[in-house]
């Protein structure tokens, strides 16, 4: 600093390095600002199980299962919602550990009286299974798991088209506030009981997520769900829409 007649100028050396010490300020502003924004929820999709957990690192997953074609349980699954059945046929020969927990928790009646908690027309999915969707707090829906531990990763390169069903799982998230981080390898075994129907073909999720069965009657159903009003500024639906119950029944009963 130079003082010049009783007033105070900086010279151009100092000049520059007040700017840059201004600068490296703001960066450090905004990198602290964003991690608070995907911790505390600027981005919800890390903090529960849903369809689209890790679209935006869209990662290459390990161990992807290739040409192997889907063959049906003996078994399938007849959801009975509040807009009508849905049936779906399951593929144990692709997904041999999340068939064997949906079907489980399907015969305790895990899934009576959860709900479709999550409809997304423009995604082309609607998401249902979690039991936080039996209470009356929307705000936790997706968040929740059964008592079982999670399932490892089974994917597929099964492309996610009309009708499939997924298994829902977490993304990768920093650890903050005292709660743990989540990798991307543990992110991918994070599935556990919660489910999706796609209503269309959705490539971005191929290889990402564990395909463990298809629609093959109801499809119609979905789409009525899909196109339920929701909660506003949500994918909440604004009365709920509930699996009633799901049954097994022949495969062969259905074409």
């Amino acid at each position: 600093m130079k003082r010049f007649g009783g007033e105070i100028f900086l010279d151009v050396n100092e000049a520059g390095r007040a700017w840059r010490r201004r600068r490296l300020l703001l960066a450090c502003l905004c990198l602290v600002l964003s991690v608070l924004a995907v911790s505390c929820g600027g981005d919800a999709r890390t903090s529960s199980k849903d369809y689209d957990a890790d679209d935006d690192a869209a990662a290459a997953a390990p161990n992807v299962t290739k040409g192997v074609k889907p063959e049906p349980d003996a078994e399938a699954a007849v959801l009975e919602t509040s807009y009508g059945p849905i049936v779906i046929e399951l593929y144990p020969n692709l997904a041999p550990k999340m068939v064997e927990r949906f079907k489980s928790l399907a015969k305790e009646g895990f899934y009576n009286g959860t709900t479709f908690h999550r409809v997304d027309p423009s995604a082309g999915v609607v998401q249902g299974g979690d039991p936080n969707s039996k209470d009356d707090n929307p705000q936790n829906d997706g968040a929740g798991d059964s008592p079982s531990p999670d399932v490892p990763a089974e994917f597929s390169d099964i492309p996610f088209d009309r009708a499939i069903v997924g298994a829902a799982r977490q993304g990768p998230r920093p650890a903050f506030g005292g709660q743990p981080g989540l990798t991307e390898a543990e992110a991918f075994n994070s599935a556990n009981c919660q489910f999706y129907i796609t209503l269309r073909r959705v490539p971005i999720w191929d290889g990402q997520y564990t395909v463990f069965g298809k629609v093959i009657e109801g499809m119609g159903n979905a789409d009525i769900i899909a196109g339920a009003p929701t909660m506003p500024g949500t994918k909440n639906p604004e009365e709920k829409i509930v699996i009633k119950s799901i049954t097994f029944k022949p495969r062969s009963d259905f074409k």
